[in-house]
């Protein structure tokens, strides 16, 4: 009497199965870290985008604004997760953002701006 035998063993479906975990395995911590990355570029843009919103608010108001102040005057926002601090001087600014959720690399960025900042800081956005 001869069988027709169609389909996988078990054995087979448990090594594909293995095969499919040991790749998620290798690829779920890469896309940890692209995440993270994400999340920094973010804050760095919002850095950069805070340093565009005081020069408005410089050019209009004549002086520099806290963070409250610059979303009230020029509906600035931060991305989702960012918390800024903006430190206002008379002659410039320091901006500080930073994302909690970031789990590795820097979490934060800061930039000075201003007469009280040395030239080779004046302006330059640091991801310490």
């Amino acid at each position: 009497m001869s069988r027709n035998r169609n389909g996988f063993t078990i054995i087979e479906l448990l090594v594909v199965i293995l095969i499919i975990g040991i790749l998620t395995g290798i690829a779920l911590p890469k896309l940890g870290a692209s995440r993270d990355k994400a999340k920094l570029a973010a804050v760095l843009s919002d850095v950069r985008d805070a340093e565009t919103a005081e020069e408005a608010y410089y050019a209009d108001n004549g002086g520099y604004a806290t963070f409250p102040q610059l979303q009230a005057a020029t509906n600035f926002a931060v991305s989702p997760g960012t918390t800024m601090t903006i430190t206002p001087g008379t002659d410039g600014y320091t901006v500080d953002a930073s994302n909690g959720s970031i789990t590795t690399g820097p979490t934060s960025c800061t930039v000075a701006v201003g007469s009280g900042v040395s030239a080779t800081v004046d302006s330059k956005i640091t991801c310490p």
